[in-house]
């Protein structure tokens, strides 16, 4: 309604304003065409009268009116259609007229004529004054015609427009409606509903697409958060159950109870439920899209302190392009900007996967690619199918090998890896080395 409303007052306007203008125009355009056909007759009498050769009485062309005046202001010659004792004009009038030339307007009642006149005064030769007029009649007859069709002619064409504003919006709205309805209907029970898409191929069906798009996206995530919760209390579970179970078997025989062993058990458990909640904590952190700090990060440093932490005979892989030593003013060292916590988790994950399933070495490589710094950990295990390499990064996911509660971990650490390599702008898969396994990561380097 407020649409029609504001349409059909938008267009009373320009109506309006277009029908003042038309008329002012047409109306301009009658009179100056009575003008120049009164002016035009008056060159013709003035001609006639300086050679002598003005018929008496002088001839009445398309009912124009023609007096001819000596030079004391009787009239000695006429149109039949008109006084021949009583000038059109007075004499003060008259001379003001053809002193300046300009057509006047006067009312010819006074003289027994019809309506207005358009009255022009010319000068002839021997002081010979020719009075030429023309009723304005006409032209205000049209005139007021067309005020009255366009008086009655604009209400029914506004009337016709907000009828057609009225039909063309509501049937343009519906869509709407119906995607608000929809919406209604969309509730913690009907997840999996969606919006009704419109047929035509305009601005509301790209509105339900998108909205549909994104109602697919809460979903996945939706799946994903109540999969998590459930692949985390199952997790949860099985350390609880064991500290449950050593704990009652030792309150039930307490004379025969290795008090330090059992101790040594709970805290096991115990650690693996930290751990658990630490890699939990970091994926929460990682789906909310908040990373720590924006800083340099020195992958050479970083990878070099890794393997002096772990104490392992570990091989720095450095290309020349980023040897420490700098010889040039170029820095060579590859750089990346992102949370040096988190880098050195995604670094410490894949390390201890490498480790856990490695024969006898792992190597962490470092190198500059471009504008992109590559980081890889490369172990000689026995690798991992090709169609695993995706699946492993899935959280909660692990292989019939790594399931062992002493060796296996809980499924998170390579889902941790992913999540924090992309939310830095990076990318993380898994290749084959020949034998082994490579884990490769790239990520941006910084400007």
């Amino acid at each position: 309604m407020r649409v029609t409303a504001a349409a059909t007052a938008v267009l009373a306007l320009a109506l309006a304003a277009s029908a003042y203008v038309f008329v002012a125009v047409l109306g301009e355009a009658l009179v100056r065409g009575i003008d120049d056909q009164v002016y035009q007759r008056g060159r013709e009498i003035v001609a006639l009268s300086d050679a002598n050769r003005l018929s008496d009485p002088v001839v009445s062309s398309d009912n124009t009116i023609v007096q001819v005046l000596d030079r004391e202001g009787r009239i000695v010659d006429a149109t039949p259609n008109t006084d021949r004792l009583v000038p059109l004009l007075p004499a003060a009038t008259r001379e003001a007229a053809v002193r300046t030339g300009s057509p006047l307007f006067l009312d010819g009642r006074p003289y027994a004529l019809p309506g207005p006149l358009r009255v022009r005064a010319l000068s002839a030769d021997h002081g010979v004054t020719v009075i030429v007029a023309r009723s304005f009649a006409e032209v205000e007859s049209s005139m007021v015609t067309i005020g009255h069709v366009l008086i009655a002619g604009m209400p029914l064409l506004l009337a016709l427009l907000a009828a057609v504003s009225w039909l063309v919006v509501g049937r343009t709205l519906r869509p709407i409606a119906l995607l608000r309805r929809g919406a209604a209907e969309v509730g913690a029970t009907a997840r999996s509903r969606r919006l009704p898409v419109p047929e035509a191929r305009d601005e509301v069906h790209a509105l339900a697409t998108t909205l549909n798009d994104m109602l697919g996206r809460l979903e996945e995530a939706d799946a994903r958060q109540r999969a998590l919760v459930s692949d985390a209390a199952h997790e949860l579970r099985s350390p609880l159950a064991s500290i449950r179970l050593q704990l009652e078997v030792a309150l039930s025989h307490p004379e025969g109870q290795d008090w330090t062993e059992t101790a040594e058990g709970v805290l096991e458990d115990t650690l693996r439920l930290s751990r658990l909640a630490e890699d939990l904590l970091a994926l929460a952190r990682l789906d909310e899209g908040r990373l720590g700090r924006r800083e340099p990060v020195d992958l050479v440093s970083m990878a070099r302190r890794t393997a002096e932490r772990y104490g392992l005979d570990l091989d720095l892989d450095l290309a020349p392009s980023v040897s420490p030593v700098v010889a040039s003013p170029v820095v060579a060292v590859p750089v990346v900007l992102g949370d040096t916590l988190d880098l050195r988790r995604v670094l410490a994950n894949l390390v201890d996967n490498a480790l856990r399933h490695a024969a006898s070495a792992v190597r962490i490589g470092v190198r500059a690619e471009g504008s992109v710094a590559e980081l890889t950990v490369t172990d000689d295990g026995p690798g991992i199918r090709p169609e695993d390499r995706e699946r492993v990064f899935d959280r909660f996911t692990r292989l019939d090998d790594a399931r062992s509660r002493d060796d296996g971990g809980a499924g998170l650490g390579l889902a941790i890896v992913r999540t924090t390599v992309e939310a830095h702008g990076g990318t993380v898969h898994l290749e084959d080395a020949s034998p082994g396994l490579r884990a490769v990561v790239r990520l941006p380097l910084a400007r």
